[in-house]
C-alpha cells in the first residue's frame, strides 16, 4: 500500500485544518538534553548545547503571551532543566497565565544541582509532565539509555514525597508513555489503569494523569524506522489508522509553538520537520496577534496526531 499525503487524506474527508484562538504557548527552550532518546522527534541530545533560549528571546516570549492572551504556557525541550536563564523564563510568564506545563524527562530533575528549580517549580504551582514510556526497564532503556528508567522510577517517588501527584494536592503530575517500536499505542484508558496498578503495587508511585501518544515519524525516530526498515510499514500503520473526528480538536488548532531562537511555528511537529507558521521564519515579536482562520502547515508526520484517538 501507498501512502497517500496527508493533505489529500484530509481533503477527501472534507477537513481543513485551520488556526483558532490561540490558547496555549510552547516554548521549545533548546534542543539540549542530557539524554539521547531512540524516539526523539527532535533529534534532541548533548552534542546539541549551543542550541538553548537566551534571556533576550524570553523577555520576548513573555511579551507575546500577553499580547495573544494565552492561557497556558507549555514548556518544553530538550531538557529545559539544562537552560541556563530557565528560571528567568518561568518567573516572566507565570503571572501571564492561568496555567503553566514543565516537559521533563525526570534525570535531568534528578541532580542535585537542580534542586533550586524543583523549588521553584513547586512554588509556582507549576504542572510536571514527565516521560515515563514504559513500566518496563529493559524497554525504556533500550528507548532512552541505560540506567535513565531506574533513575526516572527515582524521581517519581521523590515528586510523590514532595507532594507532586498525591491525591488532594494542587501539585500536578502527568505521565507520558509511548511505543517502543513501529507501532500504535495502546488504549488511553486501559494503558492509565494498567499505570496506576503497578507503579502503585510495586514502587509506591502515584500521578495525576496519563498521555499515551503515538511517536511521530521525525527526527531521531524517523532515521530509526529507516535503519530498521520499518518506515513504510509504520507510515502505512498510521495512514490507516487516520481518524478524521479527530481534526477539529488537534492542538494545532489553538496552539503556537515557538523555537528557542524565537522562530514561530505551528506546533513542536512542525518545529522538528521545519514547517514554519506561514511557510517562513518569523520572529515571535513580528507577531501582534495570531487570529482564527489562518491556515496551518501540515506534512505526513501529521497522520500521527490524527491516528485513532488522536493526539489533541
Amino acid at each position: 500500500m501507498s501512502v497517500p499525503p496527508f493533505a489529500q487524506s484530509l481533503a477527501a474527508a472534507g477537513h481543513q485544518v485551520v488556526r483558532d484562538k490561540v490558547d496555549t504557548v510552547q516554548v521549545n527552550v533548546g534542543a539540549w538534553c542530557n539524554l539521547q532518546c531512540r524516539h526523539c522527534h527532535l533529534g534532541a541530545g548533548p552534542h546539541r548545547r549551543g542550541e538553548v533560549m537566551d534571556r533576550q528571546t524570553m523577555r520576548e516570549v513573555a511579551a507575546f503571551v500577553a499580547r495573544v492572551g494565552a492561557h497556558t504556557v507549555d514548556i518544553t525541550g530538550g531538557a529545559p532543566e539544562l537552560v541556563p536563564d530557565i528560571a528567568f523564563l518561568l518567573q516572566e510568564v507565570r503571572p501571564l497565565a492561568r496555567r503553566v506545563l514543565w516537559r521533563t524527562n525526570l534525570v535531568a530533575l534528578l541532580q542535585e544541582e537542580r534542586r533550586d528549580l524543583l523549588d521553584l517549580l513547586w512554588d509556582q504551582q507549576v504542572a510536571l509532565v514527565a516521560s515515563f514510556p514504559s513500566l518496563n526497564a529493559a524497554q525504556a532503556d533500550a528507548q532512552r539509555g541505560e540506567g535513565v528508567w531506574r533513575r526516572s522510577l527515582a524521581m517519581l517517588q521523590k515528586l510523590n514525597a514532595l507532594g507532586y501527584g498525591v491525591e488532594g494536592s494542587a501539585r500536578e503530575l502527568f505521565l507520558v508513555c509511548n511505543p517502543a517500536g513501529a507501532f500504535l499505542p495502546a488504549d488511553q484508558c486501559a494503558a492509565e489503569r494498567r499505570y496506576r496498578r503497578e507503579l502503585a503495587r510495586r514502587w509506591g508511585v502515584s500521578f495525576t494523569g496519563l498521555f499515551v501518544l503515538a511517536n511521530v515519524p521525525l527526527g531521531r525516530f524517523r532515521d530509526w524506522l529507516a535503519a530498521s526498515g520499518n518506515l513504510a510499514a509504520y507510515m502505512e500503520r498510521l495512514a490507516q489508522a487516520f481518524n478524521p473526528a479527530t481534526v477539529p480538536g488537534l492542538m494545532c488548532r489553538t496552539l503556537v509553538s515557538v523555537r528557542w531562537d524565537g522562530t514561530l511555528f505551528d506546533c513542536d511537529f512542525n518545529l522538528a520537520a521545519g514547517l514554519p507558521l506561514g511557510g517562513r521564519q518569523r520572529h515571535v515579536r513580528e507577531f501582534a496577534s495570531l487570529p482564527p482562520g489562518l491556515p496551518i502547515s501540515t506534512g505526513d508526520h501529521c497522520y500521527a496526531c490524527t491516528a485513532g484517538s488522536g493526539f489533541t
